[in-house]
């Protein structure tokens, strides 16, 4: 039998199919595509501008400088109404249940029981009275912030008290009193503050030679591009002063200040440094008339939002006082200083993420402590380099 091997046939080619044609571009598609590429083209510039912002090098949190670069790259008025709102919605009530304790500052008592029996009392304020019921304990008790401070002749002290026990009874505010006579404030540049041109930054912290004598640093003002006003330092002037702007001065001769700014646009060689930032909110040991008047506030968040806020008097004698509150208005926070013994004030930086007053139990910045453990910032602020600018408090 035969077999038969079919034929290979090869299998026919597939037809070629004509390769699909393009569907012309409409007008409507086509000003679509351009407004993309334009869009695109328009954002890169402000993209790699928060891309280098948030890669510089910063002591401040991812949240915090995104909400910065926003106010200086034209949406501070936004910024400000977000933050208006949410502080408005976050305002404390009031009345509410009594506090029964305040948080415990300082070292030492050196009320008139702890003062020496012999050495006689050259220096030291009288204890802030309570504003209203029985005190609680230690409630304006001023307190050394170091071991062994002299009890007749004290160099820093802080205490806290009930800001307004009638209508808020758990807000407590917390004050250091700062002795010129026995200690040196200086002035320190940030790293971003003061957004001027600086021959020398230093080392945007507490210099460490100088911390064996440190007693305490705190916080400046706004930034300058907020405040509007003038910085200078070892008698330079880097932003023009403000004639009647508050003033946060200090002497060559080791005198201190805060008044209303009457010397022109630049310092003298007299002056070692010169913060300003809005008009005084005390004068003449009665709040600024004009604490009612928005605008003269400033951009952030103006003069009745509750929020916190900090600041910086002198009393009778030219000793320095410091206060610092959560949910306090302008008015609130002068009624705070003069309560504490300032005869003019002014205020300084506001929310309690610049908020911060920090003293040192030891020398060399050792045992650091807030003044009020409600702020944000570690205690061991401005002992790194920050971005603001500050202070620092030393004993001569």
């Amino acid at each position: 039998m035969e077999l038969r091997v079919p034929a290979y046939e090869p299998a026919a080619s597939p037809r070629a199919r004509p390769a699909p044609r393009s569907a012309p571009v409409g007008p409507v598609r086509r000003v679509r595509r351009v407004l993309v590429v334009a869009c695109v083209l328009a954002l890169t510039p402000a993209l790699l501008s928060y891309a280098v912002t948030m890669l510089s090098p910063s002591d401040s949190s991812l949240s915090i400088r995104s909400v910065e670069w926003l106010r200086d790259h034209g949406a501070a008025g936004l910024v400000t109404k977000v933050e208006s709102i949410y502080y408005t919605l976050t305002a404390p009530a009031k009345g509410g249940p009594q506090l029964h304790a305040l948080p415990r500052v300082g070292v030492a008592s050196t009320g008139a029981a702890g003062a020496s029996t012999t050495a006689p009392v050259v220096e030291r304020p009288a204890p802030v009275q309570p504003l209203g019921g029985p005190p609680l304990a230690g409630e304006g008790v001023w307190r050394a912030t170091q071991v062994g401070a002299s009890a007749s002749d004290p160099p820093l002290l802080v205490t806290t008290f009930r800001s307004d026990p009638s209508e808020y009874p758990r807000l407590v505010a917390g004050v250091a009193w700062i002795n010129t006579s026995r200690t040196t404030v200086s002035l320190y540049a940030g790293r971003l503050e003061p957004s001027v041109e600086l021959p020398y930054r230093g080392s945007m912290q507490a210099p460490l030679p100088l911390r064996h004598r440190l007693l305490a640093t705190f916080n400046s003002g706004f930034k300058l591009a907020d405040a509007h006003g003038g910085w200078a330092l070892d008698g330079h002037t880097y932003a023009p002063m403000r004639e009647g702007q508050a003033t946060f001065v200090r002497y060559a001769d080791g005198r201190y200040d805060v008044a209303a700014w009457q010397g022109g646009p630049s310092v003298g060689a007299n002056v070692v440094f010169a913060r300003q930032n809005l008009p005084l909110i005390v004068s003449g040991g009665l709040p600024n008339p004009n604490l009612g008047d928005g605008p003269a506030w400033g951009a952030t968040l103006g003069n009745a939002i509750r929020v916190w806020r900090s600041g910086i008097g002198i009393d009778p004698r030219g000793n320095l006082i410091y206060a610092a509150a959560p949910d306090q208005t302008v008015q609130s926070l002068a009624d705070v200083l003069i309560h504490a013994g300032a005869v003019r004030a002014m205020e300084l930086d506001i929310n309690s993420y610049w908020v911060s007053f920090n003293s040192y139990g030891r020398p060399g910045g050792e045992e650091p402590a807030k003044l009020l453990g409600e702020t944000e910032r570690p205690a061991t602020r401005y002992l790194s380099p920050d971005d603001r600018d500050f202070f620092a408090v030393y004993l001569r």
